[in-house]
Order: C-alpha cells, then structure tokens, then sequence
C-alpha cells in the first residue's frame, strides 16, 4: 500500500484548528476477534492519525471492500521491504495499528483510495490464514503512563522544540502548531509529533512500538532535536545564497553586456557553450587532476574566438574529459552459486574456464576489491570464446564491451593520436569506456593472435601496459594525456594460437585452454543450444519435428569436420530453411515428423566428408601417427620406401624444417642402433630412403611425428609390418629418447573416432591422459614408453610373432596404462 499523493492529517485537531478532536474508538463497539491485515509499504499510521491510502494489489481491493461491507476495522502493519506487493507473515512487523476505514473511492485505473483512521496500538499474536488476504489475532496494547516531574519536563520540551520546528518548515501548516498547543496528553502528543516529523520508517516503527508514554518521549526528544539542527543549518545556507545572488545578479548583467558586444562582432553564441561545458566539469565528479586540466583547458577556451581552429580542438578534448566514467562503476553480482548456474545454462563443458571465473568471484566476494586478472582463452574457432566472455559479463552483472584486434596494425588505435593532428581521437580502449559509461566493463579483446605491424607502429607493444595488472591503475592515452585507472576492467582476450602473440604479452596473460569439442559434447551443445535457437530464428514450432542424437551424431560426423560448433550450426539453420520452405506449401502436413538419419541426404545433399578409418592392410614400411590442428585432431601415415641408390634421404609431403630434421634423426638413431633394435645390417650408402607423408597439399611440421617415422622406418628395414591400429606421437633425440608433445587430447580424440585400437605415447605426457574424456579412453589401449627401443618392441615384437598378426592375431603386449593422476594438460603446438 502506497501513501496517497495528498496526505491528510488529522491528529488531535480538526482541519480548522483550535478544537482538540478525541479519535473514533471502539468503546461501544465490540472488536472482532480477527482483524484482516493491510500491509503499508512507505507510512507508519499511529493512533488518532488520519491518512489517505492507495490500494493496487487484487488482494488488497478484496480486503478494503470485505472491511467495507463489515465493520470497517483493519489492522495497518508495517512491511520491512517496501518492494514486495503482497507481503507474507515473514515480512511484516508485528506491532501495528487498529484502523477504521472512513471512506472509500474506485478509480479507472483499478485502484482504490481509501481514507483511514488510526485507532489503537495493537501487537498480531498470530496469522490465522493468509488467502483471500492476511487474517490473525491481536491483542490490543495499553498505554503506560505517569504522572511525573520528568514527564512533564519532557512534554514541554518536546512542545517548545516542536513548535520552532513547525516556524522553520514550511511544509509544515499552523493547524499542527495550533493542535499541539491545546493537546494536554503525553502520548497524543508525542504521537502527533512522531507524525508529522521527517523520520525513517525504521525510526516511526520504534516509536510506534514503545507503549511506555516516558519511553516513547524520551525516543522522540533527541528525533526533534535533530531536525531542529537540520532546519537551522538549511535557514543559514539559505541566508548566505540570498547574500551572495547581489554578486551573481551583478556578473549576470556583465555576461550579458559581453554576448551582446561578442555578437556585435560577429563571435557567435559562444558564451553559453562554455557555461555549458563549466555546468559539465562541475557535475562530473573528476579526480583532481582531470579536474584542473579541464577548468584550465575551459579558461583558455573563455579567451579564444569561436572562428579560430583551436577552439573546436579544446572543445573536443573538454567533452572527451568530462563524458569519460572516471569514478562510474556497476556493483558486482556476488551470487557465486547464480554465476554458477548462469555459466553452466549458457556453455556445455569448458569446466576449467567456469571454474577460474567463479574463484574470481569467490574472491572478491572475500577481500571486496582485487585486480583484474588477464584471462586468454585459446582454442580453435567456434568453441564458444567470445560467448564465454559475454556470458561472464552477465554473471558478474557488468557491462559487456568487444574490440576486435584482428588486422590491427596501428599503436595508436590502442593508444590515441596526440592532439597536434588533426582529426585525433583518442584510442579504442577509451572510446570503448566512454560507450559504455563505466570504468569496470568485462573487455573482449578479441583474436589477439591477429595483430600486425608496419610503420606506424607494433599494437602489441601498446598493449603491454593495458594488460599489465602493475601499470594499468596509471593508464596514459596520447589523447587525453592523463592517467585513467584501468584496474578495474576486467580483461578477456582470444586467440586460436599462442605461437604469434609477442612473448612479453604473453607473459602477461592467464592462459585458459578450450580444448576442441567430442563428439557427445556436440551432441549435446546442438540439443540444448543450436536446435533451440533456430528453431526459434526460422518460426518453426517444437512440435512440428524432432531431431534425435542418431541424426545429429550423423549430421556432425557426415557434415562437418571442425573442432567447435560453427559448421553444424549452418548445417542447422539449412535443414530448418528445408523444413520452413515445405511448410509453407499448401500441400504440407501438420502431423511431427521425425527427421531420421536417412533423411539427411534428401535435406542437405550427400555427404561431405567420409570418416576417417584406419588402413586394414598390413604393409611394411608405414606407421600410423597423430596430428594436431588448430581445428582438432587428425590421423595421418607415414611411408617409408627404399631403392637402390646412393644414400639419398628424399622427404615428400610439404614438410616443414623441423619435421624433416626429425627424420634425419630417426634414420642416424637406427643406423647406430641396429644391432641392439634387432634390425639387419643397415647400408645407406647403397640405396636411397623416400619418407612420404600423404595429403601433400596440406603443410606439415613439428616434432611429434618423429616417433612414428622412426616406426615407420623400423618397419622397412625389418620387413615386418606394423598393425594398423597402433597409433603414435612423440618428439626423438638421437639418444633415443621420447620426448612430451602438445595436443594430447586433440590427438586421442582423432585416433578413437579412425577407429585406432591402441596408442603409443611419450611417458611424461601421463599427466595429459585424465584431460581425455572417459567414453573415449575407455575405448583405447595406452601405452607410455621413454625410449625408442621400448615402442619399436610394441609395434614389431619379435620375427616369429610377424604371421601371427597377419592372420590377425596380435601378439601380448605390455599391460595397458588406462589411468594416471590428473595433471594439467600440456600446451598444443604447430605438431603433426
């Protein structure tokens, strides 16, 4: 319930003054043993006040036209939140008023006005029911009151201090003086009082509360004495600006005298401008030192003609000034369990980066105010980076602003133009917080990997200082040249590689890997993202079809060949078109339809890409390996052939430096160590080696592949075929060693889905096995070797088990490793 906009008071005098009223009780009528209770939102009624009240809510309108049929009684009970329209037991004080409805009026706009009488002080024993409305007991509070030297000092104090009160506000009318001069009682005074001053709801409800007249006096003295010292104070203000208005009427007239002699001369309007841009720097609330560059920059503007050029260079610069949030900012949302939630209904998976946000959160939560930290989240496209960072804008309840970095080849699109040039402007970073109108944003920059650099400078450079935690409290743009305080913004940076970003940048950045999505993820993400969306996009109704995961693992496999989402969403939007096109047709059926994975080839053609399988034939000379792209995993197979020559080592493929030295370094390891691999005799001088890697238009380099060339190699010389489903990866050194590799997961995840049955992989990568999901190590033999020797004895074993496998019967192996400790996944490279 809301106070009506006229307020009607009546306390102990009537509207004319000069007769003290007694109030309406109840003596000849008996109170009902329930009272329907009314919560007020912004007033406190005490006993004999009378008040004209709003009722909106359908509940509160139910109420006032029962007590209006019945006996007119209604409890009026304060409510500790003012929000809520329809308060429970929970939210009401339980000390309140006894009130009779005097008059009642409906308006049009379905609300009821109502003018109400407080009776009695009254305390709710209990909520009896709550539908239509609050109904309970209550018992009737009776007054405490003596007859004392101190009260009657108290009272006339309270008379003296009020009546100066009511002589200084004029809000308040001499009726009030008049009743409280005639009102004898201490409690209808010190009720009349309580009414009628500038109080808190919080402080009325404790005067309300005390029954003891002493008590309630003694509460109020110190109430009155308060806004007696506020309304003094407001009265010398209020002097000493009637004093000063001679001098400003005086520099009024001069002002004026100035517009007219600058208009003579043909200057413009220019004099309101600046008082413009004075009323601007005044309201701004500017630290001290942009606060003085502005009013002596607005001096300076004061004695230059409009006409001349560097006046519309200082204008600009004055409005750069004040319209930048130095001292604006949003509250943070520190519901770590709604961040939570609100993480995981927008992004499937990325456990890692939700769980960085949200100690982040818990965090400030505890110290109340930390530094940003530098987030970079890479991953290949379409896994959802960019969404990530506006989805952690939303679950800190900030502002959400992007700066694409890609193709960024200018220092001064980070860090302005001085203002000698013309046409400068400051950098991007600040007209960025200028847009947004706060100075603690969640900033994407996005594709950092993307930046250039020519003449005019290197962007990354600038960077440095805006993505370093210990500087960028001081941050200087060449425009504005005064320090901004970045350490509130929150930073999130993308990149697909880490390779391009300058080192020094990078070592100021929180590396956050997303990993490329499986299979199931996919399914998943589809199910409760892509579909829902573009079913909403094209106007199709949730009934009308459904997809099933047989149709959507089929529509990602066939389809599309990425490590994130992008694709199949295209795919998507295409076979909604399909749909959206036939049931606009007369002809369409309006019965569900199940979308199978048959239909498929009728919607989206045939399809795009087959699966990738591993070979079944046995051949010497060719061993399987793993790759990693920036869109996934991938399998690829090293051939190895010789014929008689002079020593020549040939590599075909479109190999990078550092793949064809791993092969140099395969081939010296297994001339020197033939003898103790069990290999024949090995003459290189006599024939030539042809090392080919096939897709030859696609280029290939790294480290990894040096395991499975040695392999393959191995294998030719030996003559003994190597299965097709071990796979390998793993950097070489001539001692024999097997070094770690990146892109583990990536890599596994390829194998599982070309239907590889067993792995080979460096040991020191144990750490990266737990980063691969369980359906898909669960499908996989692994095994960790540290030498050369130890994988060429997995993959060849020894010459009498060679027919074995060829009637494919494998021959035992070391016992598989299916678990190690988690361990932070190693960071991809450029591997194949």
């Amino acid at each position: 319930m809301k106070l009506s906009d006229t307020e009607l008071v009546s306390i102990g005098g009537t509207p004319g003054g000069g007769q003290e009223s007694q109030p309406n009780k109840p003596s000849g009528t008996s109170l009902p043993e329930l009272l329907p209770i009314l919560g007020l939102s912004d007033i406190v009624v005490f006993p004999g006040m009378v008040v004209p009240l709003v009722v909106a809510s359908a509940r509160g309108i139910r109420l006032i036209d029962n007590v209006v049929a019945g006996d007119r009684f209604v409890a009026l009970v304060l409510q500790k939140e003012a929000t809520i329209e329809d308060p429970g037991p929970d939210q009401l004080w339980r000390v309140g008023c006894l009130s009779r409805v005097a008059r009642m009026l409906k308006f049009p706009d379905n609300t009821v006005r109502v003018l109400v009488e407080g009776l009695r002080r009254i305390r709710i024993l209990s909520f009896e029911s709550q539908e239509p409305y609050l109904q309970g007991k209550y018992e009737v509070l009776k007054e405490v009151s003596e007859d004392s030297l101190e009260v009657v000092a108290l009272v006339r104090n309270l008379r003296d201090r009020f009546a100066e009160v009511i002589d200084l506000s004029p809000a308040l009318v001499e009726q009030v003086k008049v009743a409280v001069m005639n009102i004898e009682d201490p409690g209808r005074l010190a009720d009349l009082v309580a009414a009628n001053l500038n109080l808190s709801l919080e402080e009325r409800q404790r005067l309300l509360e005390a029954v003891n007249v002493k008590d309630r006096l003694r509460l109020l003295l110190p109430l009155v004495s308060r806004e007696l010292e506020v309304l003094k104070l407001g009265s010398k203000i209020q002097k000493e600006v009637s004093s000063s208005m001679s001098k400003s009427q005086r520099d009024y007239f001069l002002r004026e005298q100035l517009r007219a002699i600058q208009r003579e001369l043909g200057e413009g309007e220019s004099g309101s401008e600046i008082e413009n841009l004075q009323e601007l720097i005044n309201k701004a609330e500017l630290p001290e030192e942009p606060r003085k560059v502005a009013q002596r920059e607005l001096d300076r503007l004061r004695q230059i003609p409009p006409a001349v050029a560097e006046y519309t260079v200082i204008r600009n610069y004055l409005d750069w000034i004040v319209n930048l949030p130095w001292s604006k900012s949003t509250r943070d949302k520190l519901d770590i369990d709604a961040a939570e939630r609100l993480l995981n209904k927008h992004h499937y998976g990325l456990e890692k980066v939700k769980e960085r946000l949200l100690e982040y959160l818990a965090v400030l939560k505890l110290k109340g105010q930390i530094r940003g930290p530098i987030l970079c989240l890479v991953g290949p496209p379409g896994v959802g980076k960019t969404s990530l960072a506006r989805s952690v804008a939303d679950a800190l309840g900030r502002k959400f602003v992007r700066i694409s970095l890609g193709g960024m080849r200018d220092e001064a699109e980070i860090r302005g133009h001085r203002r000698t040039y013309v046409g400068a402007l400051p950098g991007r970073i600040m007209q960025s917080l200028r847009r947004v109108e706060v100075n603690n944003p969640v900033m994407l920059l996005d594709e950092l990997d993307k930046i250039g650099s020519d003449f005019r400078g290197d962007p990354a450079a600038a960077l440095l200082e805006v993505l370093d935690p210990e500087q960028n409290s001081a941050f200087i743009d060449h425009y504005i040249d005064l320090p901004f305080d970045l350490s509130g913004v929150l930073f999130i940076t993308t990149a697909n590689w880490l390779d391009p970003i300058h080192p020094a940048l990078r070592d100021r950045l929180e590396v956050i890997e997303i990993p490329s999505y499986t299979l199931e993820e996919k399914v998943q993400i589809a199910r409760r993202h892509l579909v829902p969306k573009q079913r909403e996009e094209h106007g199709l109704p949730p009934r009308l079809f459904a997809l099933p995961v047989t149709t959507l693992r089929c529509l990602i496999r066939d389809y599309t060949r990425e490590a994130g989402v992008r694709q199949l969403d295209r795919e998507l939007a295409a076979i909604m078109r399909k749909i959206a096109r036939r049931q606009s047709t007369s002809r369409a059926s309006r019965s569900p339809k199940v979308i199978r994975p048959a239909d498929l080839a009728s919607l989206l053609g045939p399809a795009k890409f087959l699966p990738e399988k591993a070979e079944a034939k046995l051949e010497c000379g060719i061993a399987t390996g793993l790759a990693w792209t920036p869109f996934g995993g991938e399998i690829l197979y090293i051939e190895a052939t010789r014929m008689p020559g002079s020593g020549k080592l040939t590599l075909t493929g479109s190999l990078g430096d550092v793949m064809k030295e791993s092969a140099q370094a395969a081939l010296s390891y297994l001339r020197s160590q033939a003898t103790a691999l069990g290999l024949p005799e090995i003459q290189i001088e006599k024939q030539e080696i042809h090392i080919h890697v096939p897709a030859g238009a696609t280029p290939k380099d790294g480290p990894s592949a040096g395991l499975t060339i040695a392999a393959a190699l191995a294998s030719l010389f030996s003559q003994r075929p190597i299965s097709p489903h071990i796979a390998m990866t793993g950097e070489i050194s001539l001692r024999g060693r097997v070094l770690p590799v990146g892109g583990i997961k990536e890599k596994v995840l390829a194998a599982a889905r070309a239907g590889i049955k067993e792995l080979i992989l460096p040991g020191p990568n144990k750490k990266d096995w737990n980063e691969v999901p369980p359906e898909v190590r669960c499908k996989l033999k692994v095994h960790f070797v540290d030498r050369i020797s130890d994988a060429i004895a997995l993959v060849l074993g020894s010459p009498r088990s060679v027919e074995s496998r060829r009637d494919g019967h494998p021959n035992r192996r070391s016992k598989p490793v299916r678990k190690s400790p988690r361990q932070p996944a190693a960071v991809p490279t450029r591997t194949s």
